[in-house]
């Protein structure tokens, strides 16, 4: 909402007279028209009247009702209904003053084939769109990559990749470390390989005890037939078998839990999330949520569970570590998402609260461990501020660098500081072109217009600092693009490598300053400009190597016009690859169904430089 609000055109008295008491969400607007809260009630009346009642009121409250400049409602049939609303319009507009979810990633899941004669195993994220199983989902892909070393040594079914399979004649290391049966070599047969798939399914849907007993019954009944080999392999998978189960499941569980645990400290929080499916304990995922203000840990996983489960697979029971208000309508409305009873449970024993007790000693551990660097991060904006002589503390930095390879597919990237660290979700990568290959003051100029001509659109806010990973020239460059838009307010700092680009020797250049400013021999300021040029540049690698990658796969056939991919596959075919097709006279390509005498001489002048050399 772009359109500005009065800032005292709010009457709040005036509004509740006309406010309906049946259930809905409430949108609490800024002068400027910016969401600042949103929340559910089953009574809009009584609930945002609440907020004007100043006896009743907390500090909290009365600062950001102080900031209202307008409120809207929607109204719902149902609490519940409310509740699904409100969590969906908190992700969407991440409210100031809301408790807001960071990490809301995919998680990955185990991928198990059935259209293969012999099927792959392997980790899938994003939608379920082959036809298969889907076991999960787990907390990280280091999770699931755990896992499938765990099947790699009890059921070795193939991990490989279908076009890596399909070109196989001989086995290949997989095989040799016994990782792998070498279906590709047929070195296995179809009913044995069915057999390990088997017990793969059974292993990650938790039947580790029925998969034991089956096994046994296999190694009995290959000793009583005397083949003591196939028998001591049996064993050998029993035995590891069980040494996996007492690590990674959970005695007495059969079922689908999540373990919720959350410790919170100043307006930081941490939740641990402890991942337990088919009785396995899949691991655990941490999770920040961003407040501006202090919150007790009840009113952080109140906020957190519907946030977090409405769009994903619901397990059974959650275990929290506080007692919610509201645990029944949330019970009400994750059952109705998952089309199955959920428990939230907070009062647990025996081997429940041990893990609860686990998931609890980790989000304080990782809660210290985030003050503490916070803490070391304000510590480098302070002594920032000292050695660049700031007038104020600065909130936002920002840098940029330029990566490319012989001037080719240049990409220059931005990266975004704030006093907690990385905003990973501001940062931004720019295709450059247009420019002369290898310039990089002019990739600079372009990267820095780019961004700061969306900044005067009002897509995101300025820094205080700009770092440029370069030196006068490109601080130059940065300056004339800053002044083609008007924006005279940015400081400017070059960081230019230092004697044998060492770290910590580094010299920052000032837009209006001829030499160098001296720095304080390891201050920490210096090591936050470390770090942040360190994470543009790696930022800036990682795009160059993407869209270096994406060109190289693209086919210098599909460079050459009127050939379409039909053509291109028939060629392909009749030359056996492009090596047949360089080497192809213009008689011998026009003899192709649809190659015209002028389309054929385009495609030999592809291959072939004027002077005869073939490229």
């Amino acid at each position: 909402m772009s359109s500005e609000i009065s800032e005292n055109s709010f009457d709040a008295a005036e509004f509740l007279k006309s406010l309906t008491t049946r259930p809905g969400i409430y949108r609490m607007l800024n002068n400027k028209g910016e969401i600042i809260y949103i929340g559910k009630a089953k009574n809009l009346k009584n609930r945002v009247s609440s907020y004007f009642k100043t006896q009743s009121a907390s500090i909290k409250q009365q600062v950001m009702v102080a900031k209202v400049a307008a409120i809207e409602v929607t109204v719902t049939r149902t609490e519940g209904e409310a509740l699904l609303l409100e969590s969906q319009q908190i992700k969407r507009h991440r409210p100031r003053y809301n408790i807001c979810l960071r990490d809301d990633k995919s998680f990955p899941y185990i991928f198990l084939s059935n259209e293969q004669e012999f099927p792959q195993i392997t980790v899938h994220r994003g939608p379920k769109n082959k036809k298969g199983r889907y076991f999960g989902p787990y907390p990280s892909s280091g999770a699931v990559r755990e896992t499938l070393k765990l099947l790699q040594k009890l059921f070795p079914i193939r991990q490989c990749e279908d076009a890596f399979y399909h070109n196989r004649t001989r086995p290949c290391l997989q095989y040799q470390i016994e990782r792998c049966t070498a279906p590709c070599a047929g070195l296995i047969d179809k009913q044995n390989y069915a057999q390990d798939v088997e017990n793969t399914v059974l292993f990650l849907e938790g039947k580790g005890g029925l998969l034991i007993d089956r096994l046994i019954v296999k190694m009995e009944q290959a000793a009583a037939n005397l083949d003591f080999e196939r028998a001591a392999g049996f064993r050998d998978q029993i035995v590891k078998l069980r040494s996996v189960l007492e690590k990674h499941f959970i005695h007495g569980e059969k079922g689908d839990m999540d373990i919720i645990a959350c410790a919170s400290k100043s307006n930081l929080a941490c939740v641990q999330v402890f991942f337990i499916r088919n009785g396995q304990h899949l691991g655990n995922k941490v999770f920040f949520p961003r407040m501006t203000d202090e919150h007790d840990s009840a009113s952080v996983i109140q906020a957190f569970i519907p946030q977090y489960y409405l769009d994903k697979k619901i397990p059974y029971e959650l275990i929290v570590n506080h007692e919610l208000e509201e645990v029944k309508l949330l019970s009400e409305v994750l059952a109705s998402q998952a089309k199955h009873p959920v428990t939230i449970s907070h009062n647990v024993r025996g081997e429940r609260l041990k893990w609860l007790q686990m998931a609890i000693t980790n989000a304080e551990n990782s809660l210290l461990s985030k003050l503490s660097d916070k803490q070391g991060i304000y510590e480098r904006f302070l002594s920032l501020q000292e050695e660049l002589a700031c007038k104020d503390l600065p909130k936002r930095l920002e840098c940029f660098d330029i990566s490319h390879t012989q001037g080719e597919q240049t990409v220059a990237s931005c990266v975004v500081f704030d006093r907690e660290g990385p905003v990973k979700s501001a940062y931004r990568r720019f295709n450059i072109t247009g420019i002369t290959g290898g310039d990089d003051y002019a990739a600079i100029h372009q990267a820095v217009f780019r961004r700061f001509k969306r900044l005067k659109q009002g897509e995101h806010e300025a820094p205080d600092i700009l770092f440029i990973d370069g030196g006068k020239g490109q601080v130059h460059e940065a300056q004339k693009a800053l002044a083609e838009l008007e924006l005279n307010n940015v400081m400017i700092v070059g960081v230019s490598k230092g004697p044998d680009r060492k770290p910590g020797m580094e010299k920052l250049i000032l837009a209006d300053q001829e030499q160098p400013i001296n720095v304080t021999p390891g201050a920490s300021g210096l090591l936050l400009i470390q770090h942040i040029r360190d994470e543009a540049h790696r930022f800036a690698i990682t795009g160059h190597r993407q869209r270096r990658g994406k060109a190289a796969k693209q086919s210098v056939l599909e460079t050459i016009p009127g050939l379409g991919s039909k053509r291109r596959q028939i060629l392909l075919k009749q030359f056996g690859g492009l090596q047949g097709i360089s080497c192809a006279g213009v008689d011998a390509l026009c003899s192709i169904d649809g190659i015209s005498r002028q389309l054929a001489q385009r495609i030999y002048e592809l291959f072939h430089h004027q002077d005869g050399d073939s490229i």
